[in-house]
């Protein structure tokens, strides 16, 4: 679980980190800025090349108060991704300060920031303050620690900046901890946010199916010693007040750290004796890659977890399955009640005796009394001479395909592109190149791009992974229809809606379109990081510059692409959409490109620019 091991053992107050997903900002917690970036972008930095990112607007959450009972740091995003929405963050940074930041602690702050990506946030951070420090002293740097003691006053923000926020900030949200519900963000997106006391209602009004079968906690969000000692908390009580745990219910240890720790001080064994599995400390069950016994069956169901991201999909593959994110704590409650209307704050459960019983509030431990402890971490040093490695690939393998170079712009105009699909909607990198058991494929890019677009809803249709293939009238399968267009020779175009590429970093989602001959990406707005890998990858993002141009785009459209000769930063180029009536439409788009990626476009895509540069 990188994200964890990130805050344990490389994120430093005061420091600017980029990585390679999304969850990089987990660092924010320990007063980083940490930026996740595109693999393509971190190929970069480690070939010596220039990073550059648009300069972000500020966001400030003042938090007032402090938590208690039942809400955790979880809820405090939860409730900013319902303000906010999944694209209100892009583009700004988001820190958060106030006498309710300094209370909470380091892991909790870590929660926050890290969960920071399903608002678009190019990363959110939080001042230094005394509960980093002790985090930096129980992890074994408290040298780091005496070190930002030392600079303390230049690792957060001037006192007239908090006492003004207005002045300083591009917008301030403040949220009072004291009032704040725990939260239940869902089904099908981590911006929909309902408090634990509506839920009852808005799941009747909706229709959302009430009866729990899984809870989940863990993953890189929800996974510190703090949240497993306050779960461990209920399920310690499910024993003493004669309950049974209703739904399954399963651990995700963030790190071997942690995983180690938790048995040290037995908090598996009294999780086994509700009955709960404890899964590998990785990412698996919050991407897909968990065996979930009758998903196949594509039953509506309901599902708790404290992971960041709900699509529809996502966590099993099956389209039905209504999944809801919340506090660690609170799915322990769900997952022990079964029931999505269960408000632990006032309702009671019917033990083994007939007696109405009420959980008790989850209390828990920082950080460890004992302190951390683990055996073997998992750390690989790398070969201290690696002239001599080499990288042999079977070519009959399924599993790992090297790369080969895509080609450099012909240097005109694209004619007669095919509209490939017009996505409806959502359209985030689960959509585009889903997870689950296509990972193991991210080592062969033929393979994966097996999944390309299938996720995403065709809006001529309203259905998914079923688009018209151009050359026969037929319909099929997206990678099925591409792979019909680059046999032939005919260059295509995806048309996507708002945010489109929000989520994981995930370079495939990238470069599966690139493999399979898609030239260009048209949406109404993207998110920042997938916007920048098609780039990488020689692609052309645009966006309308008129927004209700989305509507012009029809199913048999062929499309021409004019300006590219002069390609240049800040210059718009020219669509002509021709339509199966014969008629025309000629539509602008904007792009973001600078002279440099400009040149990724001309040659083919960063790579062979950095291929070039080696060769010399």
């Amino acid at each position: 679980m990188l994200f964890r091991s990130v805050l344990e053992n490389y994120a430093f107050p005061g420091g600017l980190m980029i990585g390679t997903d999304s969850h990089t900002v987990n660092a924010g917690g320990l007063g980083m800025i940490a930026i996740g970036v595109g693999g393509a972008d971190a190929c970069d930095v480690m070939a010596g090349l220039p990073w550059e990112l648009k300069w972000p607007k500020l966001i400030g959450i003042k938090l007032t108060g402090k938590l208690s009972g039942w809400t955790a740091p979880k809820d405090v995003i939860l409730k900013v991704a319902g303000i906010l929405t999944v694209k209100g963050g892009t583009g700004a940074i988001v820190e958060y300060f106030g006498e309710g930041a300094t209370s909470m602690s380091c892991t909790g702050k870590g929660t926050i920031c890290n969960m920071g990506a399903e608002i678009g946030a190019t990363t959110s951070t939080f001042g230094y303050d005394a509960s980093m420090r002790r985090y930096l002293q129980s992890t074994g740097r408290a040298d780091v620690a005496n070190l930002a003691d030392s600079v303390a006053t230049h690792l957060t923000a001037d006192a007239e900046v908090y006492a003004q926020p207005e002045k300083y900030f591009d917008q301030v949200i403040e949220i009072d901890l004291n009032t704040l519900e725990p939260h239940l963000n869902g089904p099908f997106t981590p911006d929909l946010a309902t408090p634990i006391s509506k839920m009852k209602e808005v799941a009747a009004a909706n229709g959302w199916p009430t009866k729990i079968e899984v809870g989940l906690i863990g993953s890189c969000t929800n996974s510190s010693y703090e949240d497993i000692s306050r779960a461990v908390s209920l399920a310690k009580q499910v024993a003493q007040k004669g309950l049974t745990t209703k739904a399954e219910y399963t651990i995700t240890p963030g790190s071997e750290q942690v995983r180690y720790t938790i048995e040290r001080d037995g908090f598996l064994e009294v999780f086994s004796q509700i009955g709960a599995k404890v899964f590998a400390n990785a990412c698996g069950p919050c991407i897909g890659m968990w065996e979930r016994v009758g998903a196949e069956k594509k039953e509506k169901n309901t599902i708790v977890h404290s992971f960041n991201r709900n699509f529809a999909k996502r966590a099993d593959g099956n389209p039905n399955t209504y999944a809801f994110v919340g506090s660690p704590e609170l799915v322990t409650a769900l997952a022990i009640a079964g029931d999505l209307n269960f408000n632990p704050l006032t309702d009671t459960l019917t033990n083994n005796k007939g007696e109405q019983v009420k959980l008790d509030p989850p209390s828990g431990e920082e950080l460890p009394v004992k302190g951390f402890a683990v055996e073997d971490a998992g750390y690989q040093a790398p070969a201290a001479d690696g002239s001599k490695v080499v990288v042999a690939v079977d070519p009959n393998s399924k599993r790992l395909q090297l790369l080969d170079p895509f080609a450099p712009w012909e240097g005109t105009d694209l004619k007669s592109l095919k509209l490939l699909i017009k996505a409806k909607g959502k359209c985030t990198t689960d959509h585009i190149s889903m997870a689950g058991p296509w990972l193991k494929f991210r080592g062969h890019l033929d393979n994966i791009s097996n999944n390309l677009l299938i996720g995403a809803v065709n809006f001529f249709n309203e259905k998914t992974d079923q688009v018209k293939n151009q050359i026969n009238g037929n319909y099929d399968t997206v990678p099925n229809t591409q792979r019909a267009y680059k046999a032939a020779g005919i260059g295509t175009i995806v048309v996507g809606d708002e945010n489109y590429g929000e989520g994981s970093s995930r370079e495939h989602a990238a470069m599966e379109p690139r493999h399979l001959g898609v030239r260009v990406v048209l949406t109404k707005s993207f998110a920042r990081i997938h916007e920048t890998n098609l780039k990488k990858q020689g692609m052309l993002a645009l966006t309308f510059a008129n927004k209700a141009d989305y509507d012009k785009i029809l199913e048999d459209d062929t499309i021409d692409v004019n300006g590219l000769t002069q390609f240049t930063a800040g210059k718009p180029l020219s669509l002509v959409l021709t339509h199966k009536d014969g008629s025309v439409d000629t539509i602008e788009a904007n792009h973001t490109y600078n002279q440099q990626q400009i040149e990724w476009f001309k040659a083919g895509g960063a790579l062979n620019i950095i291929r070039k540069q080696v060769a010399g």
